[in-house]
């Protein structure tokens, strides 16, 4: 049995439930989103205190070490001049970190595939105003009164 047009639903306002439910979609995902990220953050909030406990911890330790190496040092020769070794170790070791650290520096190339993938996008935004693409070169432009 055919449906009368009053019982079909018409264009428009199908197309606007499709919109509310694409809208409702997107909201939804934006808010799981957030709630998954919220969970996260949490717990990457953890696991960088728990590193830093560690690292602190470890560099207590750097500083302990030392020490015994340093009074061990001190065994065959004057304390002075074996924690003055200690030290200057790492000195030496802390100079060959800044000199890598610059090295590693200096190979940076910057960002120059989305410099130009951006040069790209801007050219095809704004496309040469000179020549304006024509369909058909016999046919004349259309002005806005219809001439």
């Amino acid at each position: 049995m055919p449906q009368t047009p009053e019982e079909e639903e018409s264009l428009g306002s199908l197309v606007a439930q499709a919109s509310s439910h694409i809208s409702s979609l997107v909201r939804s995902e934006i808010e799981l989103a957030k709630a998954e990220f919220r969970f996260d953050a949490k717990r990457v909030g953890m696991a960088g205190g728990l590193f830093a406990a560690a690292a602190f911890m470890a560099h207590l330790c750097l500083i302990l070490a030392s020490f015994t190496i340093a009074y061990a040092l001190a065994q065959v020769m004057p304390t002075w001049l074996a924690f003055l070794i200690v030290t200057v170790f790492y000195l030496l070791v802390a100079g060959l970190l800044v000199f890598i650290g610059i090295r590693r520096l200096k190979g940076l190339a910057g960002m120059k595939r989305t410099a130009r993938s951006i040069k790209g996008l801007k050219e095809i935004a704004t496309p040469d105003e000179q020549a304006p693409p024509a369909l058909d070169p016999d046919r004349e432009p259309v002005t806005r009164d219809g001439t």
